[in-house]
């Protein structure tokens, strides 16, 4: 094993939890939300697996540029739309479709001349209150962009702003103030993400927009993905480096936050938060070694941390830690670290070694 942390891709996961959206959504299409590269998996990885997804959605216009220059030919979808004719204008050579959610961006449509017509998803305000039009306002929009000669088809969209938190009325309400909107100038619909698509089948539409659970995390602010019927798509691990004997009372790592109890072996694992291990968890999180949870002590350094090695008294540098994976779910280092899955997947930095593997055919290949 490498001594450097490294951050394994479990094609056959993707794949497997691909298949579990459409299990949950029979009946709708499929936007893999793979923005921000992947959240943290590699975002040209993500697409060039799930190719039966039936069209990818990502941020920003330079993500949808990267995936037409690695080959990918599926539908894409840009969730904040452009802010320049530049920029729009590449979005249409492209056969990227945009998403229109102020006035400004139904302007830059009405004053640029492209090339090709492009495909415009409306989007409506239905409570979350960040981006869009406020639903009173569509069919005013709507008339606008059917009159501009850059419109090819049109599609009406919205996002939930509580989707995580499934008792929450305010679901139900977004629902309903979409379904209050004439939706005859649009061809297509969509309301859910991952949570949503899960927790509200009601509220499924022509397309769903599954981002987290693709990558095996549960969606809902409780709770881990393996209960939903998913599985982690990535393995992050790092070796342990050395393995030190301290006396009662000796402190361990900077500030000696922590003092052996008791004579012990200390296992010094090569990851930190310079590599995206979040600094912030407190001692007695969880390291899995051999199949066993060896906690954490003193505090997360930049390229270490040190784990309490008692009941592994033979352990030896070189055996592999996981820091999050299969037995250990990011979830529950989000959790203890007071932050979201996603900010941890999204933080795995650059000098993280990516290795793709198929576990469901014993092969792996570097990434």
């Amino acid at each position: 094993m490498s001594f450097a942390p490294q951050a394994l891709i479990d094609r056959a996961a993707l794949h497997h939890n691909l298949r579990r959206v459409r299990q949950a959504a029979p009946t709708s299409r499929i936007w893999a939300v793979i923005k921000a590269n992947g959240y943290g998996h590699g975002m040209e990885r993500v697409a060039q697996a799930l190719t039966d997804a039936d069209g990818f959605a990502v941020a920003r216009i330079d993500e949808a540029v990267r995936l037409r220059a690695a080959g990918i030919d599926k539908p894409l979808l840009v969730l904040e739309g452009v802010f320049d004719a530049e920029a729009l204008r590449a979005a249409a050579a492209h056969q990227v479709a945009v998403t229109v959610h102020q006035t400004q961006q139904l302007e830059l449509l009405e004053q640029t001349l492209l090339a090709h017509p492009i495909e415009v998803w409306l989007k409506v305000d239905s409570g979350m209150h960040r981006l869009g039009f406020r639903p009173e306002a569509v069919a005013a929009v709507a008339q606008r962009l059917q009159q501009t000669p850059a419109l090819g088809v049109l599609h009406l969209m919205t996002h939930l702003a509580n989707a995580d938190a499934p008792q929450d009325p305010a679901n139900q309400d977004q629902c309903v103030r979409f379904d209050a909107i004439d939706t005859t100038p649009f061809a297509q619909l969509s309301i859910a993400n991952s949570a949503g698509l899960l927790a509200f089948p009601e509220c499924q539409r022509d397309w769903v927009r599954p981002g987290i659970m693709l990558y095996g995390v549960s969606p809902f602010s409780e709770g881990s993905g393996e209960p939903l019927g998913l599985k982690p798509v990535m393995r992050f691990s790092a070796p342990v480096i050395a393995v030190n004997r301290y006396e009662t009372g000796e402190a361990v790592g900077y500030g000696g936050s922590y003092r052996c109890p008791e004579p012990m072996p200390v296992a010094v694992i090569g990851v930190g938060y310079g590599d995206g291990y979040p600094r912030h968890v407190p001692g007695g999180t969880p390291v899995l070694l051999r199949g066993r949870r060896l906690p954490l002590v003193g505090r997360v350094s930049m390229d270490m941390i040190c784990v309490d090695a008692r009941e592994l008294p033979d352990l030896q540098p070189g055996e592999p830690a996981l820091l999050w994976g299969p037995g250990l779910p990011v979830e529950e280092i989000a959790r203890r670290a007071g932050t979201i899955p996603y900010e941890l997947l999204c933080g795995i930095t650059g000098r993280v070694g990516f290795v793709e593997v198929n576990s469901e055919e014993g092969r792996d290949g570097a990434g």
